[in-house]
This record gives C-alpha cells, sequence and structure tokens, in this order.
C-alpha cells in the first residue's frame, strides 16, 4: 500500500498493481497518422535557474523519442508540450531539431517540427508593418531550418502574430506568403487560448465562428500547400464541423486531449488522425489501439482508448499549460528518465495531491513497464515533498 495525498485535504491508502499490463506490439499504424508531441528531459546537473537558457539531457531526450517510434507513432517535435515558450527558447528549440530530425533519419522514423516566431521577445514587437514583417522573417528563419532538416513542417499560432496583427487580413496576408513559400505540404496548428491565454483572438476575432472562417479562407487559398490542421480547442463538436469543411486531401490531426477516442474513431462521414500532447505518455496504447481500429475493430479501440481519458482531462485540467508537468512525472515513473525535473523549474507546476492523482490513473491503466519501480519513486517524491512514508 502507498499514502496518496487527496485533492482537498487528507491522505488515503491505495494498492498499486503488481503487474505491467500485457501489450501485443506490431507492426506500422495504417489506418490513421498519428503524431506524439514529445517533451524533452531537462539536465538535472546543470546549474540554471529559471531564466536561464534550458539545459537539456540530449541522449535521454531522444532515447524518447526513440521510444515512441518504436512503437509506429511519428513524433511532433518542439512543440507546445516540449515546452516551448515555457522554458525552452528558439536556440534550445532549434538545436532540439536538428538533432531529432538526424534521429529520425537514422532510424527511420516520422518527425514534424514546430515552425513559429519565439525568436521575438516582447520588446521585439512593434506595431503596424513594421512588427508584422518581423514576425514573417522569423517564420521564414524557422520554416527554412525545418525543411532543411527534411522534416515535415508545422506551422504553430504565433503569439507575436497574436499582438501585433490588427486584423483577419494580416492572417490571410501572412500565412498565405508561407504557404507560398513551404516547399512541401505543412500542418498549420490552431492552440486554443487555454493551452495559452497569449493566443487568445487568434485568426483576427475572439469569436470562435469568425475565427474558423478565416482559417478555412486560408486553407481554401493553398489546399496544395496544406497537409492537414492540427486543432487544439477541446471543442470535439467544432472540430468534427471544421473537418467536414476542409477540402479533400486535407486531413485534421486531432489536438483534443479530452475527446481524442471519439475523434480518431470518427462517424459515417470520416475522421481525425492525431497530434497529441497526451500521447506521449500513451505510446503504446495508443499504439495498440490504432492497430485494433486497423482491423475495422472500431469497438476494440475505444474499449483500449476511452479509460485513458480520465487521465488525459486530469493531466489537462485547467491551467491547462501546465499539463507538461503531469506529462514529465509519468515519463519518470515509467522509467523514461532518471529524474523528475523540467526546464525552467516547471516541475513545480502542479501540486502533489495534483501528481499523486496522476501516479494513481496511469498506474490503474497499466502504464508502468516496472509498477514496483514506479510505486518506489512516487514514494519517494511524496517523502520529500510531503513527507509522507
Amino acid at each position: 500500500m502507498i499514502r496518496l495525498p487527496e485533492i482537498g485535504g487528507g491522505v488515503r491508502e491505495y494498492a498499486p498493481r503488481t503487474e505491467p499490463r500485457a501489450l501485443n506490439g506490431g507492426g506500422p499504424l495504417v489506418s490513421r497518422t498519428v503524431f506524439s508531441a514529445a517533451h524533452v528531459v531537462a539536465d538535472p546537473y546543470a546549474d540554471t535557474t529559471p531564466d536561464s537558457p534550458a539545459a537539456v539531457d540530449w541522449d535521454a531526450t531522444l532515447a524518447f523519442r526513440r521510444h515512441l517510434w518504436s512503437h509506429g507513432l511519428g513524433v511532433a517535435e518542439a512543440m507546445d508540450t516540449a515546452q516551448r515558450g515555457m522554458g525552452l527558447d528558439w536556440t534550445g528549440a532549434a538545436e532540439l531539431i536538428r538533432r531529432s530530425a538526424a534521429e529520425a533519419k537514422a532510424v527511420g522514423g516520422r518527425i514534424a517540427c514546430g515552425v513559429g516566431t519565439d525568436q521575438l521577445t516582447g520588446a521585439d514587437r512593434v506595431a503596424g508593418p513594421a512588427g508584422l514583417a518581423a514576425v514573417r522573417k522569423a517564420y521564414e528563419e524557422q520554416l527554412a531550418l525545418v525543411e532543411e532538416t527534411g522534416s515535415q513542417a508545422i506551422l504553430m499560432a504565433s503569439r507575436a502574430l497574436a499582438a501585433t496583427a490588427s486584423g483577419p487580413e494580416d492572417y490571410l496576408d501572412l500565412y498565405g506568403h508561407l504557404l507560398r513559400q513551404a516547399s512541401e505540404p505543412v500542418v498549420l496548428h490552431w492552440l486554443g487560448s487555454m493551452f495559452d491565454p497569449a493566443l487568445d483572438g487568434y485568426w483576427g476575432s475572439a469569436d470562435l465562428d469568425t475565427a474558423t472562417e478565416t482559417f478555412l479562407e486560408v486553407i481554401a487559398a493553398h489546399p496544395d500547400k496544406v497537409d492537414g490542421i492540427k486543432v487544439s480547442l477541446l471543442d470535439a463538436r467544432r472540430e468534427v464541423e471544421l473537418r467536414r469543411r476542409l477540402p479533400e486531401g486535407v486531413r485534421c490531426y486531432t489536438g483534443d486531449d479530452f475527446h481524442y477516442p471519439e475523434l480518431i474513431a470518427g462517424d459515417e462521414q470520416g475522421f481525425s488522425h492525431a497530434l497529441l500532447g497526451i500521447f506521449d505518455p500513451l505510446a503504446p496504447l495508443a499504439a495498440e489501439a490504432v492497430r485494433t481500429l486497423d482491423t475495422g475493430d472500431a469497438n476494440g479501440f475505444r474499449a483500449t482508448l476511452d479509460p485513458t481519458v480520465a487521465l488525459s482531462r486530469h493531466l489537462f485540467e485547467a491551467p491547462t499549460r501546465f499539463y507538461k508537468t503531469g506529462v514529465v512525472l509519468l515519463a519518470w515513473l515509467a522509467g523514461h528518465q532518471d529524474h523528475f525535473t523540467m526546464v525552467g523549474g516547471l516541475h513545480s507546476a502542479r501540486s502533489l495531491p495534483h501528481l499523486a492523482k496522476a501516479y494513481e490513473l496511469a498506474d490503474g491503466l497499466g502504464l508502468f513497464p516496472d509498477p514496483e519501480l514506479a510505486e518506489a519513486r512516487m514514494r519517494a517524491l511524496l517523502t520529500v515533498q510531503g513527507g509522507l512514508r
């Protein structure tokens, strides 16, 4: 038994499972294209402060990507899950992209990388044409780097553009320019303000219906340059309506960490592929579920993936942007890294009861290859941070 602090107060005993979950494994995923946004592993021995550039343990970070590829998932690199803009600056992201792209080539893994504008700080942002020109230049620099590595580009939502654009026309002009310039079809990324409050009003309007029309106008003008869209609005109805309006050949990659089983399973009019942060800790189960779906067994797919939603909703509860803390906790408990430390000190962003609940839910799903190791590490964390023994 292990004593876990409860949300709301108190402590209770929990009996961890003693055996790992049996997984079948298998070949590549066929019926859906599935990316996991991947976290970075911090170097715990680097002499840093919260304001220092990220110190990354490159060996452990790349080893985790090999773990994702081994299960048949693609890696969505240098995205929000990698603490982009929350501890990992552009210099660190650029190095991450270079290293991960080289590793992908070495092992034959699929990779797509985030293209943003995080070179621009608040002091660099100015209104009007000069500000928009700076945003475009920043995007161009990152797009060029990603394409040089041979990776697919994901055009991420830009804080700088949200702060600079005066309306939908600025989005239409800027994205049109970038899509014309892209050498290969890209993924357009719409990240909601629940993930990043600085992106409120993206696409030129705080009204999501109005913003959706601008988003679709961008795609309609350049369908040959858009492989797909990645939508992270945590609104299943809106995603379904949006994917039904996409031009033929443009995919929808769900980024909805609350409703992903139903969106991936789809309906008689279509389905979503996936690009999800929750598939970082769920990779083995996610892969098994999709392989079941590959056989045409939608019920079996849902039976495997539906029980994981409670964990995902817990990790992504408000403030949603701190979900990365739970993701890294689970990577540590699962043995993918040797410590629970994050760049920027973000391991302190969630409470001990929140982390204890994440452990319990993950253990119940059988996510830990070595349950005894996970229990021992959780006990150590509870002792150090909560005085529990």
